[in-house]
């Protein structure tokens, strides 16, 4: 089982400091939320991203994916009804799978939950529409650069669109080309109300990225979220892929918290 760790709680650091971190925890990855370095990727120079992926290869982190993929940037959106959203949409997507091959990453999770809801008098069917012509615009873009995109299912409290296993499972088969995949997410399938082995379990033929997390918005062995069956559910469908520990608050700090992820993680795994 492989372990990363995302990167957005030790933004105040710098980053050789935040690999460090990481790589000290016991982590073998790293996720990156690309805001984290500037809202818009294309500003980040070629220099700049050999730098970003030196950092973490001199402790022996594998940058392994990038998330919060449209997170603080502006006039863009996944199922927007102007097509001319759309097109910058899908164009940024293009300079995403460009970033995240230039830092050695394969996996791009595309949660953003603010930039794929319905908006105004959109229907649903209307917004699945767009966005899946949007995603599929870009599938050239991955494929060249060898990054698979993941839309990642999110709860009901956090977007009105694919909040479920099967909406998402749904998504990458209309979209219907190998460079798209899905992610799920813990905390997201424990909203449904069904056991989060099931849901893994259903989806082992699609599933390329996983993200730990508890119910409670903080990591693994914060909260009530039982990870051995999780954990075990993964090994029987020999997922190969990382699962990146990805909290939402840092109590006590945040070092202390990716520590004590990963020591709860490994200790999940004898019985897993």
């Amino acid at each position: 089982m492989h372990f990363s760790f995302c990167n957005e709680g030790l933004e105040a650091m710098p980053w050789p400091a935040a690999c460090a971190t990481i790589a000290s925890a016991g982590y073998e990855g790293v996720e990156i939320a690309p805001y984290t370095f500037d809202p818009d990727v294309r500003r980040i120079p070629a220099a700049r991203r050999g730098e970003i992926a030196s950092a973490a290869r001199e402790v022996g982190l594998r940058i392994v994916a990038l998330h919060w993929l449209l997170a603080k940037t502006e006039g863009l959106h996944l199922g927007h009804p102007e097509a001319g959203v759309r097109s910058k949409t899908c164009d940024y997507l293009r300079h995403l799978s460009d970033f995240c091959a230039d830092l050695g990453g394969t996996v791009m999770v595309l949660g953003s939950p603010g930039q794929r809801g319905r908006i105004g008098d959109a229907t649903n069917d209307d917004t699945w529409r767009w966005a899946v012509e949007t995603v599929a615009g870009a599938t050239d873009t991955l494929a060249e650069r060898g990054v698979t995109l993941c839309p990642e299912p999110l709860g009901a409290d956090e977007t009105d669109f694919i909040n479920t296993a099967e909406e998402g499972r749904r998504f990458v088969e209309e979209v219907a080309h190998p460079s798209v995949r899905l992610m799920l997410d813990v905390k997201a399938m424990v909203t449904e109300g069904r056991p989060v082995p099931d849901l893994i379990r259903e989806n082992r033929a699609l599933l390329r990225h996983v993200h730990a997390n508890d119910a409670n918005r903080q990591g693994p062995g914060f909260g009530n979220v039982d990870f051995r069956p999780i954990l075990r559910a993964l090994r029987e469908i020999d997922y190969e892929g990382f699962v990146s520990v990805e909290p939402f608050e840092f109590h006590p700090d945040p070092v202390a918290v990716a520590r004590r992820c990963l020591e709860y993680l490994r200790a999940c795994l004898p019985e897993a």
